[in-house]
């Protein structure tokens, strides 16, 4: 579809700025001088699997917005936030475009246009937005989030069940206020396959029993819409995968293969999605961390002819059928499709021990990259979800940890600590169990 004028709008360009939203989870979202370079993907392989996936790359020179984009003209005339007021069959691509003292912005599809407080500023003016967007999508009072402890960012793909013994037993020692015991990326045999274990586990319903026997919780990390090319899922039912014209989809590279994104409408993939959930469900898994989900959004042919992101929300009315009133944590998202479908969101990409990003690239893990993005969605905690910010990590090697634990107490709503807890020293300790003490309510940030 062509590109429909919106509006053009007359401004400072000295000071006016404006505000990008990103496709998904991971793609950077804040607010830019109008005259300055929004951040983009330094290649198409980093595109693909950490800002927009299948969807067109924005144009040089150009803003823009995933289903909505806001611009504070600087001259004393009301914020404007240009928005989508549904997610459920499309996300409008939303462009800006400055020539001389004038916006002129465009869409892919019908957008509303509404005027806002300039003296509250852009992240108020977003906030309106989400009140009006959620009341829309039917976003109903949202639950408290749980406090983690998560595997990944000590141990990632290399955890084992005895690591997630030890830190169980020390969290206990130490008096860490956690509720959830997370179980990340690690414990799979494959990308793809759920129900057959890696060797460094014997039983995921065994250790799930230690756990709940230490009065916690128990959650579990899923990428259920992906299929690894090493998987026996990918092997056995290639009839399953996204394809367009016959040609399979790629969805990211990772875990030294490249994955695929599963079709939701097959009947096959819904069974299967069942079989899963129910698996982990029976284990006594009650939270999930469900990742890379924007693998079912990728541009394709379905066996039930929905649009990308219809076959996408359908994925998540499954798994909540499949997961019951069990707590739903998504990531690598594609956010306004996400709306009242999930508990939490994560909203930046992963942080990690490295604050600066690779190649400078802010869609992909750092410190930089989630602070700057985690920020920028402020405006979406209470509203849409409470906001996921990522894990705190605070052990002695991390670069630049002090910003990490200041950023969390600012926007973190969903808190986690992500760090073996005998690698700790007394600050982080303290650190850690001030955080995970003083969680906000799932309200909007003041």
């Amino acid at each position: 579809m062509a590109e429909q004028h919106v509006v053009t709008l007359k401004l400072d360009p000295a000071i006016a700025r404006v505000h990008e939203e990103g496709w998904q989870s991971w793609s950077p979202a804040t607010d830019y001088p109008v005259t300055g370079l929004p951040h983009r993907a330094p290649s198409a392989v980093s595109y693909r699997g950490n800002y927009g996936g299948t969807r067109p790359q924005p144009a040089p020179g150009t803003f823009r917005g995933e289903g909505v984009l806001a611009v504070d003209p600087g001259n004393g005339d009301p914020i404007v936030v240009v928005g989508t007021e549904s997610a459920a069959e499309s996300v409008p691509r939303i462009t800006a475009q400055l020539r001389g003292a004038e916006l002129t912005v465009t869409a892919s599809a019908a957008v509303t246009v509404t005027e806002h407080s300039a003296e509250a500023g852009l992240q108020a003016a977003l906030g309106q937005f989400a009140d009006d967007f959620a009341a829309q999508a039917g976003v109903g009072e949202l639950r408290p989030a749980p406090t983690i402890w998560c595997s990944w960012y000590h141990y990632f793909t290399g955890v084992r069940q005895t690591d997630i013994e030890e830190n169980l037993a020390a969290i206990a020692e130490h008096g860490l206020p956690v509720d959830v015991v997370q179980l990340d990326d690690g414990y799979q045999s494959e990308i793809g396959d759920w129900l057959t274990l890696s060797d460094r586990f014997s039983s995921l319903a065994g250790m799930v029993s230690q756990i709940k026997d230490s009065g916690r919780r128990a959650g579990v990390w899923i990428a259920p819409f992906l299929a690894g090319s090493k998987s026996r899922l990918f092997a056995e039912h290639p009839d399953w995968l996204i394809r367009d014209e016959g040609e399979l989809v790629e969805a990211h590279h990772n875990w030294g293969q490249v994955t695929y994104g599963l079709d939701t409408t097959h009947p096959g993939v819904q069974a299967y999605l069942a079989e899963v959930f129910g698996y982990l469900l029976d284990a006594g898994f009650d939270f999930f961390k469900t990742d890379f989900v924007y693998a079912a959004a990728l541009d394709g042919d379905r066996h039930g002819g929905l649009t990308p992101v219809a076959a996408y929300r359908l994925g998540l009315d499954l798994i909540r059928q499949g997961i019951g009133d069990s707590y739903l944590l998504g990531c690598g998202a594609p956010l306004l499709p996400s709306v009242g479908k999930v508990d939490a969101m994560r909203i930046s990409p992963d942080t990690g021990p490295r604050f600066e990003p690779e190649n400078g690239d802010l869609g992909k893990p750092s410190g930089r990259a989630a602070i700057l993005t985690s920020t920028g969605r402020a405006w979406q905690h209470g509203r849409f979800w409470v906001n996921d910010p990522d894990c705190l990590i605070v052990r002695p090697e991390v670069e630049n940890r002090q910003a990490l634990a200041n950023y969390i107490s600012r926007v973190g709503g969903l808190r986690g600590s992500s760090d073996r807890i005998a690698a700790l020293d007394d600050w982080g300790l303290r650190t850690t169990h001030e955080l995970l003490s003083t969680v906000p309510p799932a309200t909007p940030f003041a």
